[in-house]
Protein backbone atom coordinates (compact mmCIF):
# COMPACT_ATOMS: atom_id res chain seq x y z
CA UNK A 1 0.00 0.00 0.00
CA UNK A 2 1.20 3.47 -0.87
CA UNK A 3 -0.33 6.65 0.47
CA UNK A 4 0.88 10.12 -0.46
CA UNK A 5 -0.53 13.57 0.07
CA UNK A 6 -0.16 17.09 1.31
CA UNK A 7 -1.90 19.07 4.00
CA UNK A 8 -1.83 22.80 4.69
CA UNK A 9 -1.31 23.48 8.37
CA UNK A 10 -2.29 26.91 9.77
CA UNK A 11 0.93 27.35 11.77
CA UNK A 12 4.60 28.13 11.25
CA UNK A 13 7.05 25.41 10.29
CA UNK A 14 8.54 25.43 13.81
CA UNK A 15 5.07 25.10 15.40
CA UNK A 16 4.18 22.23 13.04
CA UNK A 17 7.46 20.46 13.88
CA UNK A 18 6.83 20.87 17.61
CA UNK A 19 3.29 19.46 17.24
CA UNK A 20 4.49 16.44 15.25
CA UNK A 21 6.95 15.67 18.04
CA UNK A 22 4.49 16.18 20.92
CA UNK A 23 3.29 12.73 22.06
CA UNK A 24 0.22 14.11 23.85
CA UNK A 25 -0.91 16.01 20.76
CA UNK A 26 -0.26 13.02 18.50
CA UNK A 27 -2.10 10.64 20.83
CA UNK A 28 -5.12 12.94 20.70
CA UNK A 29 -4.91 13.31 16.90
CA UNK A 30 -4.42 9.66 15.89
CA UNK A 31 -7.86 8.01 15.65
CA UNK A 32 -8.13 5.03 17.98
CA UNK A 33 -4.82 5.77 19.71
CA UNK A 34 -4.99 4.53 23.30
CA UNK A 35 -1.34 5.10 24.22
CA UNK A 36 1.80 6.59 22.74
CA UNK A 37 4.81 6.36 25.01
CA UNK A 38 8.45 7.18 24.49
CA UNK A 39 10.80 4.24 24.92
CA UNK A 40 14.06 6.03 24.16
CA UNK A 41 15.63 8.40 21.68
CA UNK A 42 13.07 8.82 18.89
CA UNK A 43 11.44 5.47 19.71
CA UNK A 44 7.84 4.95 20.80
CA UNK A 45 5.38 2.21 21.71
CA UNK A 46 1.87 2.59 20.33
CA UNK A 47 -1.43 0.98 21.27
CA UNK A 48 -4.43 1.66 19.07
CA UNK A 49 -7.82 0.23 18.16
CA UNK A 50 -8.40 -0.13 14.42
CA UNK A 51 -11.38 -1.19 12.32
CA UNK A 52 -10.81 -2.27 8.74
CA UNK A 53 -14.00 -3.57 7.21
CA UNK A 54 -15.23 -6.41 9.42
CA UNK A 55 -11.89 -6.76 11.24
CA UNK A 56 -11.59 -4.88 14.52
CA UNK A 57 -8.47 -5.22 16.61
CA UNK A 58 -6.13 -3.56 19.07
CA UNK A 59 -2.69 -3.21 17.58
CA UNK A 60 0.50 -2.94 19.59
CA UNK A 61 3.25 -1.31 17.64
CA UNK A 62 6.61 0.35 17.62
CA UNK A 63 7.59 3.62 15.94
CA UNK A 64 11.14 4.72 15.21
CA UNK A 65 12.03 8.19 13.93
CA UNK A 66 15.13 8.51 11.78
CA UNK A 67 16.78 10.87 9.31
CA UNK A 68 15.68 13.81 11.45
CA UNK A 69 16.30 17.22 9.89
CA UNK A 70 14.53 19.66 12.24
CA UNK A 71 12.24 21.44 11.41
CA UNK A 72 12.03 20.11 7.86
CA UNK A 73 11.67 16.33 7.71
CA UNK A 74 11.99 12.88 9.19
CA UNK A 75 11.29 9.25 8.44
CA UNK A 76 9.03 7.09 10.60
CA UNK A 77 9.50 3.33 10.63
CA UNK A 78 6.59 1.40 12.09
CA UNK A 79 5.48 -2.13 12.79
CA UNK A 80 2.53 -3.50 14.67
CA UNK A 81 0.62 -6.63 15.49
CA UNK A 82 -3.06 -7.13 16.17
CA UNK A 83 -2.81 -10.79 17.15
CA UNK A 84 -5.12 -12.96 15.05
CA UNK A 85 -6.29 -9.89 13.11
CA UNK A 86 -2.90 -9.57 11.47
CA UNK A 87 0.13 -7.36 11.34
CA UNK A 88 1.59 -4.47 9.42
CA UNK A 89 4.83 -2.64 8.89
CA UNK A 90 6.17 0.15 6.79
CA UNK A 91 7.65 3.59 6.73
CA UNK A 92 6.60 7.16 6.14
CA UNK A 93 8.58 10.17 5.01
CA UNK A 94 7.23 13.45 6.40
CA UNK A 95 8.36 16.82 5.11
CA UNK A 96 7.42 20.33 6.25
CA UNK A 97 7.76 23.36 4.00
CA UNK A 98 7.03 26.90 5.16
CA UNK A 99 4.65 28.71 2.81
CA UNK A 100 4.35 31.84 4.97
CA UNK A 101 5.05 32.76 8.58
CA UNK A 102 1.69 31.23 9.54
CA UNK A 103 1.26 28.38 7.05
CA UNK A 104 3.18 25.17 6.45
CA UNK A 105 2.66 22.42 3.90
CA UNK A 106 3.08 18.91 5.29
CA UNK A 107 3.88 16.32 2.61
CA UNK A 108 3.82 12.62 3.36
CA UNK A 109 4.71 9.45 1.51
CA UNK A 110 3.78 6.18 3.22
CA UNK A 111 4.63 2.65 2.13
CA UNK A 112 3.16 -0.20 4.15
CA UNK A 113 2.35 -3.88 3.95
CA UNK A 114 -0.16 -5.90 5.94
CA UNK A 115 -0.62 -9.60 6.63
CA UNK A 116 -3.10 -11.93 8.29
CA UNK A 117 -6.85 -11.34 8.28
CA UNK A 118 -6.31 -7.68 7.44
CA UNK A 119 -4.61 -8.66 4.18
CA UNK A 120 -7.42 -11.08 3.31
CA UNK A 121 -9.94 -8.22 3.35
CA UNK A 122 -8.56 -6.86 0.13
CA UNK A 123 -6.48 -3.89 -0.87
CA UNK A 124 -9.43 -1.62 -1.67
CA UNK A 125 -10.81 -1.81 1.86
CA UNK A 126 -7.36 -1.51 3.40
CA UNK A 127 -6.54 1.51 1.21
CA UNK A 128 -9.90 3.13 1.99
CA UNK A 129 -9.37 2.58 5.73
CA UNK A 130 -5.87 4.08 5.50
CA UNK A 131 -7.21 7.12 3.62
CA UNK A 132 -9.93 7.60 6.23
CA UNK A 133 -7.43 7.26 9.07
CA UNK A 134 -5.17 9.89 7.45
CA UNK A 135 -8.11 12.23 6.82
CA UNK A 136 -9.34 11.93 10.41
CA UNK A 137 -5.79 12.44 11.73
CA UNK A 138 -5.34 15.68 9.81
CA UNK A 139 -8.75 17.02 10.83
CA UNK A 140 -7.91 16.38 14.49
CA UNK A 141 -4.35 17.72 14.15
CA UNK A 142 -5.53 20.94 12.52
CA UNK A 143 -8.15 21.47 15.23
CA UNK A 144 -5.49 20.97 17.92
CA UNK A 145 -3.11 23.34 16.15
CA UNK A 146 -5.75 26.07 15.87
CA UNK A 147 -6.61 25.59 19.55
CA UNK A 148 -2.95 25.82 20.58
CA UNK A 149 -2.06 28.63 18.12
CA UNK A 150 -5.20 30.67 17.39
CA UNK A 151 -4.98 32.61 14.13
CA UNK A 152 -4.81 36.39 14.42
CA UNK A 153 -7.61 37.00 11.92
CA UNK A 154 -9.96 34.14 12.84
CA UNK A 155 -13.14 35.49 11.12
CA UNK A 156 -11.36 36.15 7.81
CA UNK A 157 -9.54 32.81 7.96
CA UNK A 158 -12.76 30.91 8.69
CA UNK A 159 -14.55 32.57 5.77
CA UNK A 160 -11.74 31.82 3.30
CA UNK A 161 -11.10 28.27 4.61
CA UNK A 162 -14.70 27.04 4.17
CA UNK A 163 -14.71 27.02 0.31
CA UNK A 164 -11.20 25.50 0.24
CA UNK A 165 -12.23 22.77 2.69
CA UNK A 166 -15.30 21.96 0.58
CA UNK A 167 -13.09 21.78 -2.52
CA UNK A 168 -10.70 19.38 -0.74
CA UNK A 169 -13.61 17.25 0.46
CA UNK A 170 -14.96 17.02 -3.09
CA UNK A 171 -11.52 16.06 -4.41
CA UNK A 172 -11.22 13.29 -1.80
CA UNK A 173 -14.72 12.04 -2.64
CA UNK A 174 -13.95 11.98 -6.38
CA UNK A 175 -10.69 10.09 -5.77
CA UNK A 176 -12.51 7.57 -3.56
CA UNK A 177 -15.24 7.05 -6.18
CA UNK A 178 -12.61 6.57 -8.91
CA UNK A 179 -10.88 3.89 -6.83
CA UNK A 180 -14.13 2.01 -6.27
CA UNK A 181 -15.86 2.45 -9.60
CA UNK A 182 -12.94 2.90 -11.95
Amino acid sequence: MNLTGQQHLPVSQAQAWAALNDTAMLQAAVPGCEALTSTGDNAFDLLMAVSIGPVKARFKGKLQLSELTPPQSYRIGFEGSGGAAGHGKGQAFVQLQAVSPSETVLSYDVTASVGGKVAQIGSRLVDAAAQKLAQDFFIRLQAALVERHPPAAAPALAASAAPAERRHALQRLRAWLRRWFG
